[in-house]
């Protein structure tokens, strides 16, 4: 049996993740498997702002770059860290089943109307302002352990806002000094591909994948990220785009925040309906 290479970043959560893919591709492909560990530009650059240093491809660059060189058979992503681009030569082989989509307002202990919001996400940021229209924003960096501590014990800010997929794989329930608030679709639209684990391979070996990972979460992201591609968005953006079976959901801080009715014929054609939606929504495209 051949040994698949993992590349990862080493983050406790990307570490977690990378895991979840590892025991899939030997349950679904036997042999063994190997993890690539990497420190990526973002993870290196703790201080820069991601938002004014475009944080496109900060936390995936590094490990397309070991997939190309042939360092490793596939990288494991955060698919909402992925930007719309694929670089020429590299492929989506698949995801994991997609967790919680949500995001999950962290309220320090007390507070009921944050009056500091600590998030470097202008799409979180935009979107919760809208619930909370007096707050006052500032940006945070870490770990998940390190964001929580920075509110709950720390008093960085009143409050932030997390996934609850990272939350749940790091089986982070509860923390002293906050509470935790899943936020509804209606009030906070996840980053395209959230709660989904995207695994990257070279383009020709996508066939040795083909049936390890999930359809569903597949049509999905997919879908999300056709809208990505058309408006040129990267983690950075303030763009949200998330599939249920039969609502999508979108936010961009032109028009605010919509919800549009799907159709199964619609996850057969993304980048046609994409576009169609788009233009509808009185995007120039």
């Amino acid at each position: 049996m051949s040994k698949t290479v993992l590349a990862t970043r080493k983050s406790p959560l990307a570490l977690t993740q990378t895991e979840m893919v590892a025991a899939r591709l030997r349950e679904q492909l036997g042999g063994e498997t190997e993890l690539l560990k990497i420190v990526t530009t973002g993870d290196r650059q703790t201080e820069w702002s991601l938002e004014k240093k475009g944080g496109k491809g900060l936390f995936t660059t590094e490990l397309e770059q070991a997939l190309l060189r042939g360092e490793a058979d596939v990288a494991v992503h955060s698919t909402k860290d992925l930007p719309g681009d694929m670089p020429e030569g590299l492929a989506i082989a698949g995801y994991l089943p997609r967790a919680d989509a949500r995001d999950v307002l962290v309220l320090r202990d007390g507070v009921e109307t944050p009056a500091l919001i600590a998030t470097g996400s202008p799409r979180r940021r935009l979107q919760v302002r809208m619930l909370f229209p007096d707050a006052q924003f500032t940006e945070i960096r870490g770990n998940v352990d390190t964001r929580l501590r920075k509110i709950g014990s720390d008093h960085v800010a009143d409050a932030t806002i997390l996934a609850a997929a990272g939350l749940a794989r790091l089986g982070i329930g509860s923390w002293p000094g906050v509470t935790f608030h899943p936020l509804g679709f209606e009030h906070m639209v996840p980053a395209v591909g959230q709660a989904a684990v995207a695994v990257q391979c070279r383009a020709g070996e996508t066939d040795r994948f083909a049936h390890a990972f999930d359809a569903r979460t597949a049509r999905h992201v997919t879908l999300e990220r056709a809208f990505q591609s058309a408006l040129g968005g990267g983690c950075q953006t303030a763009l949200a785009t998330h599939a249920t079976a039969d609502t999508l959901w979108f936010f961009h801080d032109e028009i605010g925040l919509r919800s549009l009715p799907l159709a199964p014929a619609d996850f057969d054609r993304p980048v046609e309906f994409a576009r169609a939606t788009l233009s509808y929504l009185g995007f120039k495209l």
